[in-house]
């Protein structure tokens, strides 16, 4: 990885590496490394587990008169796949990113290697510099995602739009399958996914099934060009196009 590259990376983490091996990992994708192990894919791990508690801790600290529902649902709307590429995308992390060959051929990189780029780099703050530096570079990019969560984000019942439109654009029914759970029975997370007929939309995490489903919705209507996520977070309605009209009310009460 060259000087200059190093120097930009270090940039848009406002942290000086000690150990700039920790870096040059995080920006390493499993395409190019020699192992999986000399890849960010641990770094990745890690970093995941501390974007969680930030997010987790800021929320709690923010927004003290919320119910640990409402803030649940505002941390699996930022704490997602989606919002790490966003934010990987706005940072430029994918110029930074070093690809094997196959992968760097690709235009658009998939969502997944985007947010794991995002993970990685935390990880890497982390380790290099411990929390303090890592809060900072997480809440830099965050704090618009969380603000348009907590103010309307998390209220959107994706279920109720995709059921409406779902028929007359692909005649069937979307149908939610469960892909993968973790965690005691107190405390299961569900990976849900959105299949319309033959076709299998993006899948997505939530702390229920129904906030599952409620996500992996979402993901079906981005996909389809129903609905629009702006760079503020803020999901809209896409009036060009959309057959049939989805109503304003239609979006409304998110209902656990």
């Amino acid at each position: 990885m060259d000087p200059e590259s190093i120097a930009r990376a270090e940039q848009l983490l406002e942290h000086q590496f000690a150990d700039r091996q920790l870096l040059i990992q995080s920006l390493t994708h499993a395409s190019l490394a020699d192992s999986r192990l000399q890849s960010n894919e641990r770094l990745e791990f890690l970093g995941d587990a501390v974007l969680g508690m930030v997010v987790c801790e800021y929320l709690f600290d923010q927004y003290p008169d919320s119910l640990e529902g409402d803030l649940t649902k505002i941390k699996s709307l930022v704490v997602s796949r989606r919002t790490c590429a966003s934010i990987a995308l706005e940072l430029g992390l994918d110029e930074l990113l070093r690809l094997g060959k196959g992968m760097s051929d690709r235009r658009v990189l998939p969502r997944s290697v985007l947010a794991a780029v995002y993970e990685s780099l935390i990880g890497a703050v982390h380790i290099d510099g411990g929390l303090e530096p890592a809060r900072r570079f997480i809440l830099s990019g965050m704090r618009p995602y969380i603000a348009q969560a907590a103010g309307s984000g998390h209220q959107y019942n994706y279920k109720s739009v995709l059921q409406q439109t779902a028929p007359d654009l692909l005649g069937l029914q979307p149908q939610y399958i469960v892909m993968d759970e973790k965690g005691p029975d107190h405390a299961k997370c569900f990976e849900i996914c959105v299949e319309i007929g033959a076709r299998r939309f993006n899948s997505s995490w939530g702390p229920s099934k129904k906030q599952a489903e409620q996500q992996a919705a979402l993901e079906a209507l981005l996909e389809l060009e129903l609905v629009e996520q702006g760079p503020d977070g803020e999901v809209r309605i896409r009036r060009d196009g959309v057959q049939p009209p989805i109503s304003e009310n239609s979006l409304q009460d998110f209902a656990e």
